[in-house]
């Protein structure tokens, strides 16, 4: 699913929409000049949104080149290149120095070509320390076998996992303080309308947008691909929608600090003092130094 709505000409938020971005920023406390990450960023929906409603830096990557170009696109036309930037990498790889954001979201599409493990690992290295690190992912509400995983996942354009796999990686990667909340299941203050997290293709498109991205699906994939997509598409939505195995949920993190020992000390993201500060003194090898460049190994955006 995840391909076709690449495919589309009109920007889209990513599930959980608008709302959903708002509770991102008040759970990390976004607030104006802070350092925001999105990886799998897509045209940059979700990095626009919260440049323009909390005044943050932000960056998005993504690993479909036409998708950063896009984004840039747009931010240009709209304002707002000296405020968001993009770059093309992968999740597994983020062309990014060492702990440089106050907030790294990973977004929908973050394992679809990464194993969840490194993604979620490399999230936590660009985070500074007490920074937030947020995932919003589909997550298996039920037993599900493994040739069904397999089709979903092929679907959607992205690797569900259960929830418990979820924090179980955040936990060993560094992050404590784990704040989960599904956004599939019930109404909240800042959900009043319940709606279900994949919607399908039918319902995201008007006819004519509908017909422009078979045509452009077609020169990529030919006549059997959009078919086979199509039928797939079908299939997919009616085992999510009768059956309710999928939904969509948000976990944050806090990454702490290593304090004497080694042992993990609590650390909030205003513990962690302002953004050119050293938290517990000078930083070892790869640390945070004031200056650094954003990208690594000489890496620039256009």
């Amino acid at each position: 699913m995840l391909d076709l709505v690449r495919l589309s000409r009109r920007p889209l938020f990513p599930p959980g929409g608008a709302e959903l971005c708002r509770q991102i920023a008040l759970l990390t406390d976004l607030a104006e000049d802070r350092e925001v990450l999105v990886a799998s960023c897509g045209l940059g929906m979700m990095p626009e949104f919260f440049v323009r409603e909390y005044g943050v830096l932000a960056s998005g990557v993504d690993e479909d080149p036409r998708m950063i170009e896009r984004a840039e696109d747009r931010a240009r036309i709209g304002g707002l290149a000296d405020r968001l930037h993009f770059q093309h990498g992968p999740m597994d790889d983020l062309p990014y120095r060492d702990e440089i954001f106050d907030v790294a979201v990973g977004a929908l599409g973050l394992t679809a070509h990464s194993d969840p493990w490194d993604a979620v690992r490399e999230l936590v290295r660009v985070t500074k320390l007490g920074g937030s690190v947020v995932l919003v992912q589909p997550v298996w509400k039920a037993p599900v076998d493994e040739a069904r995983r397999n089709v979903l996942a092929e679907h959607l354009g992205a690797r569900p996992l259960m929830l418990v796999e979820w924090k179980r990686m955040m936990r060993e990667e560094g992050l404590h303080k784990l704040h989960t909340e599904a956004w599939s299941d019930e109404e909240t203050a800042f959900r009043p309308h319940v709606s279900k997290p994949f919607p399908d293709f039918a319902e995201l498109f008007t006819v004519s947008e509908k017909l422009g991205i078979l045509r452009r699906a077609w020169k990529e994939w030919g006549w059997r691909g959009v078919w086979a997509a199509l039928a797939r598409e079908r299939e997919v939505h009616n085992l999510l929608t009768r059956e309710r195995i999928l939904g969509l949920d948000l976990v944050k993190g806090v990454k702490g600090v290593l304090a004497g020992q080694g042992a993990l000390m609590d650390v909030t993201a205003e513990d962690a003092g302002p953004v050119d500060d050293e938290a517990g003194g000078a930083p070892e090898s790869g640390g945070q130094l004031t200056g650094l460049p954003l990208f690594r190994n000489g890496e620039k955006n256009s």
